[in-house]
């Protein structure tokens, strides 16, 4: 009984785990589904799941390095690709090296106050505010 219930965690990890991938420079200055240029040297996301301007904790399962991340993109990288976030390639170097391409990831929303609709509002997400999340 013992081995089912490991095996059933082993495989509920595979099932349900998050992955994240990055998206770079061939991207720059193209606008984002948010209506935002894309800049890869920013710390955001694209995501299918969150609101635009909620920003996001992304932390790599494997070396529990993290990053904080407004979502400012969508993407069709989930059903396509199976992967939950697409993170720009200075996020995700923060907490991989982007030839490791995809990694295992936990995502925690960390604040949902400037969150907006399409193409309306700013994330108004400030270097004093990153600084704030990582106390």
């Amino acid at each position: 009984m013992k081995k089912i219930l490991i095996l059933m965690l082993f495989i509920s990890q595979i099932i349900f785990a998050k992955t994240a991938s990055w998206y770079g420079k061939g991207f720059d200055g193209k606008p984002t589904a948010s209506g935002y240029l894309y800049n890869s040297e920013e710390l955001t996301c694209a995501s299918n799941t969150y609101p635009f301007g909620t920003v996001l904790k992304v932390t790599n399962k494997e070396n529990k390095k993290f990053v904080i991340v407004v979502v400012t993109d969508r993407g069709s990288f989930s059903k396509k690709y199976g992967r939950s976030i697409d993170l720009s390639k200075t996020a995700f170097n923060k907490i991989a090296k982007s030839g490791e391409g995809l990694i295992k990831v936990d995502i925690e929303v960390v604040n949902k106050k400037h969150t907006f609709k399409y193409k309306h509002g700013s994330p108004k997400f400030t270097h004093k505010e990153y600084k704030e999340f990582l106390k």
